[in-house]
């Protein structure tokens, strides 16, 4: 198993020595963090439409270019890559989407930057106040330095948005227990 997920680590940092393009052909498939949002791009392009109101083709090529190396990043989160991850997600120079944000605050987490993976969190939340996951993994960061009282606030919010039920509710209040890690 360590090897596979070597190889698969190596192919996908290759992948990304190649560019966007080849990256999903090399590093082969995964899937988006959040079935609720399996588009993250969230900024409008400066490119005009046609008369018909379609996206041009190169703002097109644009979003799948940025769909393609967002999908490799998070394959590198999934494989434990936190290094390649970060740097893969910083390639995106989209600083300004939730999701990458709060994958930039996530891998800076995993590699012990407390006070970096801060920064990207609340980068996030600036961006979006709303974005559950980076109100679930920013507690989990409280959990992680001991501020229980923060995370409860955190765990509050989380519920506000979506409720007990849902999975990054359910994850933060078992990370603030001790049964649960990320």
């Amino acid at each position: 198993m360590t090897t596979r997920l070597g190889v698969a680590a190596a192919a996908s940092l290759f992948a990304l020595s190649l560019g966007v393009a080849g990256a999903l052909a090399a590093g082969g498939s995964g899937g988006p963090p959040d079935s609720r949002d399996p588009n993250p791009i969230k900024k409008e392009s400066g490119e005009p439409r046609s008369k018909t109101g379609q996206k041009s083709k190169k703002e097109r090529k644009s979003e799948q270019d940025f769909r393609d190396g967002y999908m490799l990043a998070f394959q590198l989160v999934q494989a434990e890559q936190y290094a390649a991850a970060f740097t893969a997600f910083k390639q995106l120079d989209a600083d300004d989407v939730p999701d990458v944000a709060n994958y930039l605050g996530y891998t800076a987490r995993k590699l012990g930057d407390y006070e970096l993976s801060r920064v990207w969190y609340e980068r996030a939340l600036a961006s979006d106040p709303q974005h559950v996951r980076t109100w679930q993994y920013y507690g989990m960061w409280q959990v992680e330095q001991g501020n229980m009282l923060k995370a409860a606030d955190f765990l509050e919010k989380i519920r506000l948005i979506c409720g007990t039920d849902c999975k990054e509710y359910q994850d933060l209040k078992g990370g603030m227990e001790g049964t649960v890690t990320y």
